[in-house]
């Protein structure tokens, strides 16, 4: 009895000196020397332009990363900054049926991102993301953009999060 008592306090002891982390966000981030994050407003530099495309944009940025990191936000000197602007917002058509006339529209965004850590230069990187979103032509654009956007714009955050914090 004695020894079994022995044993599991051993272990816990053991054990208690180890250190097991996980994060469902797949972020590998140092909070004892990354604290801060300041996120830029994105400009929109697309040619097709829809008004609140870049303020949808910057704010599910800054909601996904206050919803999946501890980094606090701040303009004074931040250890993470992220800027970009968004390069293309432009529609194609798609699936030509035999009367030559497209039955569906091709949606398209594209935003490039400056990722800048300014305690480990050696991190920062440049990088482009694209997401598309497809709807039928017995619709127009105005009918379906807002629907569009969102989705477009909560794919491209994802992408952007994992391309910055993940460590896949």
């Amino acid at each position: 009895m004695k020894r079994n008592i022995f044993l599991v306090l051993m272990c816990a002891f053991v054990f208690s000196g180890c250190k097991f982390s996980y994060s469902f966000t797949g972020t590998n981030i140092d909070y004892t020397q990354t604290k801060t994050i300041n996120i830029h407003d994105f400009t929109n530099q697309a040619t097709l332009v829809y008004p609140t495309l870049s303020q949808i944009l910057s704010e599910k940025m800054r909601d996904v990363y206050t919803k999946s990191t501890k980094l606090k936000f701040t303009d004074r000197d931040p250890d993470i900054e992220i800027e970009g602007e968004i390069v293309k917002y432009e529609l194609s058509q798609q699936a030509v049926k035999d009367n030559a006339y497209a039955s569906e529209t091709r949606l398209t965004m594209t935003v490039n991102v400056r990722y800048r850590n300014n305690r480990n230069t050696a991190l920062n990187k440049e990088l482009s993301f694209s997401t598309y979103e497809v709807f039928s032509n017995n619709q127009t654009l105005s009918q379906v953009q807002e629907e569009l956007v969102n989705k477009m714009t909560a794919d491209v955050v994802d992408q952007i999060f994992n391309g910055t914090m993940a460590n896949w």
